[in-house]
């Protein structure tokens, strides 16, 4: 294997799988979702994360993907939409595809959100 895509909603699996990869030398795009409704729409934001096997545990160190089970089961009260789940997926190719210099611009992006609220991105770059 030489590439991977993760997405899993538990922390600790998350972390495990993290791990191991780092430890084989395998680059991988790892993605989360957070949405939730207290009264009223659908607030939220995807997120695709890079992780280089030169510098994954770098990235790892940095917290930008959740390493730990939440203290609830957020399973039983979070929210799936088919739409934003492929929303997700989708960025996580754009991203792979990206880096693999299929679409223009830097290499040194590593980190994408999209905020559902403002329909916004935002990018992280590696400095450098």
């Amino acid at each position: 294997m030489t590439f991977a895509f993760v997405c899993v909603d538990k922390g600790s699996a998350r972390a495990t799988i993290i791990d191991l990869l780092i430890t084989k030398g395998i680059s991988f795009i790892d993605v989360g979702m957070g949405l939730s409704r207290k009264a009223g729409p659908i607030r939220g934001s995807m997120r695709a994360t890079y992780f280089d096997k030169t510098n994954a545990a770098a990235v790892r160190d940095m917290d930008l993907v959740p390493k730990h089970d939440a203290k609830d089961d957020i399973y039983k009260t979070n929210i799936q939409i088919a739409e934003l789940n492929a929303l997700n997926a989708c960025l996580a190719v754009i991203l792979y595809k990206k880096r693999l210099g299929f679409y223009e611009g830097e290499d040194s992006l590593f980190n994408l959100l999209f905020e559902l609220g403002d329909m916004r991105s935002l990018g992280q770059r590696h400095e450098g």
